[in-house]
């Protein structure tokens, strides 16, 4: 069954438009609170569940979307504890430490401010499976009056005042003890977003030489020429300040693009194959690496030859999660830069994973551009096409076109048509030996679906 609002990462869309409206906000967390409560009961446990944290990242939106969050789930009998801004990974780690049932993130991760949307942790610390996602959604369709409880039962609402501190030193414990980042000039871009304040912290506070860039938020400007998806401004800021590395985080700092001291950007692929080597090398790899279809062919190549156990997941962070869980294994992530360290979180986390990689290039005494660049990728091109209404991949003169494109590199590559599940976007992305065919195959495509669309 189809889910009608949850996509890969939540719920999205443009802030004050349906879906992600103020009585929809509110809505979802009614729904979410009763849905819970009942998996809760079936599980025969008998805790009454009364706590939920709500973060968010910089958008303008938030004021609107937690405080109706808030409203929902206090109506609904639950204390809500208030983060303010911090990033995604924070609130899967405190809905956790602080015994809470659910965890809420309000953000939309790499999207432009007018977008925002709603992230939901279960007491574990892990997003919701499709399942309960789905019942939720049943759950928002319905009348909830009827679930309300009697005034003295309505929950209340607090700030939490160190939540912050409370990551920072969270992130710092992955460290180990006595080692820091002395000596080392890092840019570090926080996107104007929900890592503003703690990403430079974290550093500053392990000895390390840290400029910020992307650090002053205005509830307008996240993701807006900054951060992990317009590293444009950090590359040349690294070589500007002859820094050893920079690193980029998105808007809710669940994502990580590192930059090398000449400038050039690297992706998660290749993070994820030095991660995996190096904590083979150390003892500390489980299993293999699972990455999503997107991840290149490359990275799968660089595993075998390293004779690491390798698997792919569908998109999103959530898959790979879901798969790392069920082989045993502790690393995974996407080429944009999710990665996950199931011996720290339980989701992608930007700044957890730049810590690994910035004491895995001190502890080589080499340069960001030796050390990080693991593997030849292949030729790779990657194009969106909008459209609007009915996704124009179920339109048959579309079907045939990506049967021949798949024919045509059948052998020397691969072809990934997807719609995304976050905007209303065909991802068109082939990869193979030979560039020119790849261009070849993803603009004829490209142009067929446009007409379709």
């Amino acid at each position: 069954m189809t889910k009608k609002y949850f996509g890969t990462d939540g719920i999205r869309g443009t802030a004050n438009q349906y879906p992600m409206t103020a009585e929809m906000a509110m809505k979802v967390a009614m729904a979410t609170a009763h849905v819970l409560r009942l998996q809760q009961g079936a599980k025969g446990n008998a805790k009454i569940m009364n706590r939920v944290v709500i973060g968010k990242d910089t958008r303008l939106s938030g004021y609107m979307l937690e405080q109706a969050m808030a409203a929902g789930f206090v109506a609904m009998g639950m204390d809500v504890i208030f983060t303010g801004p911090i990033p995604t990974p924070a609130i899967a780690r405190l809905t956790n430490t602080l015994r809470a049932d659910i965890g809420v993130m309000i953000s939309a991760s790499h999207n432009p401010y007018q977008d925002n949307g709603i992230k939901i942790f279960g007491a574990d610390g892990y997003k919701l499976s499709n399942e309960v996602e789905r019942q939720i959604e049943e759950m928002v369709e319905r009348d909830m009056e009827v679930l309300l409880p009697p005034a003295d039962k309505i929950g209340k609402a607090t700030q939490l005042e160190d939540a912050a501190g409370r990551y920072i030193e969270y992130i710092k414990g992955s460290v180990p003890k006595g080692k820091t980042l002395e000596a080392m000039k890092i840019v570090v871009d926080c996107a104007h977003g929900a890592a503003y304040k703690v990403a430079p912290k974290v550093l500053w506070e392990l000895e390390a030489d840290v400029i910020s860039i992307g650090n002053r938020p205005n509830g307008r400007n996240i993701n807006d020429g900054f951060g992990a998806t317009a590293t444009e401004n950090l590359q040349k800021r690294v070589v500007e300040e002859g820094a050893d590395i920079g690193i980029a985080l998105d808007g809710d700092a669940d994502r990580l693009i590192v930059v090398d001291e000449q400038g050039n950007k690297i992706d998660g692929d290749q993070l994820l194959g030095l991660l995996a080597v190096t904590k083979r090398d150390a003892g500390f790899l489980q299993g293999g690496v699972v990455a999503t279809v997107m991840s290149n062919l490359g990275l799968e190549r660089f595993f075998e030859k390293e004779n690491i156990p390798f698997k792919r997941s569908a998109v999103g962070d959530r898959y790979v999660v879901e798969d790392m869980k069920a082989n045993g294994f502790n690393i995974g992530g996407e080429q944009s830069g999710h990665i996950i360290l199931q011996d720290f979180g339980t989701t992608g986390d930007g700044l957890l994973a730049a810590l690994q990689v910035l004491f895995i290039l001190r502890d080589s005494g080499k340069k960001a551009s030796e050390v990080c660049h693991v593997f030849d990728p292949l030729p790779q091109l990657l194009k969106n096409v909008r459209y609007a209404g009915e996704t124009p991949l179920d339109k048959d003169d579309v079907k045939v076109a990506i049967k021949k494109s798949e024919e045509k590199l059948n052998g020397s590559g691969r072809l990934l048509v997807r719609a995304s599940g976050t905007e209303p976007l065909i991802r068109v992305m082939a990869e193979g030996d030979d560039n020119a065919l790849v261009e070849s195959v993803v603009n004829d495509l490209c142009g067929i679906i446009e007409k379709a669309a």
